[in-house]
């Protein structure tokens, strides 16, 4: 049984931010992918640094595949709580039921990565997506492992096509999806997939980056 978020749950993360104002995770404006390293499930899906409209942005191109991209850090929530990203979508993906596995696909997601204990398996993650089916701030279990919680920003092709840019509260995110109060974030991750449905998309991602308030 494939799991798409394994590699993740096995991160053993030593990297440490400093507690500064604002904490770059994704300087991907500055021609940078410094730190990122890749994982592939099935498949792989490309990730490149590309310039559009004067400004380098990470694209992601997927075709039956499933790659993420991941970075290790440790981002204090008592501190920098807020993530902020910017994203884009080339189309959504014809998943009836993102709930089941064989809708599990989702054209951008960013994952964050926190441990809920001392042992590798106690590892979760919270993940951002851009749902095909599913309406914003819905959220769901993953449908391959109860470690990981989906929660839903944007949702079908409406506003796909157009950069946008989100800000949330992870401190209070995680409350919401998983029901516990996590002060630690260990991991970043991002990744487009389309190998269970068999689909293609691109997507677009800015600079990420934490910070104290939106």
């Amino acid at each position: 049984m494939k799991t798409k978020l394994a590699f993740f749950f096995l991160l053993l993360l030593t990297a440490t931010a400093s507690h500064s104002e604002k904490i770059i995770v994704g300087g991907f404006s500055g021609n940078n992918l410094h730190g990122w390293q890749e994982k592939e499930f099935e498949g792989k899906t490309s990730y490149t640094l590309i310039q559009e409209d004067e400004l380098i942005v990470l694209k992601a191109s997927s075709s039956n595949s499933a790659s993420g991209l991941f970075k290790e850090m440790d981002i204090d929530l008592n501190n920098t709580p807020v993530i902020h990203w910017s994203w884009k979508v080339k189309n959504t993906l014809n998943s009836k039921n993102e709930r089941v596995k064989s809708g599990d696909d989702f054209a951008a997601r960013i994952y964050v990565v926190f441990s809920d204990g001392p042992f590798f398996w106690q590892t979760k993650t919270l993940n951002y997506v851009w749902a095909n089916q599913a309406k914003a701030e819905e959220h769901w279990p993953n449908p391959f492992t109860s470690n990981a919680q989906m929660l839903a920003i944007k949702s079908g092709d409406e506003t796909t096509g157009v950069w946008h840019t989100e800000s949330r509260n992870v401190l209070e995110d995680i409350q919401k999806t998983f029901g516990k109060n996590i002060t630690q974030i260990e991991a970043i991750a991002i990744m487009t997939d389309t190998d269970q449905t068999g689909a293609a998309t691109e997507a677009w991602f800015g600079d990420i980056w934490f910070s104290a308030k939106p």
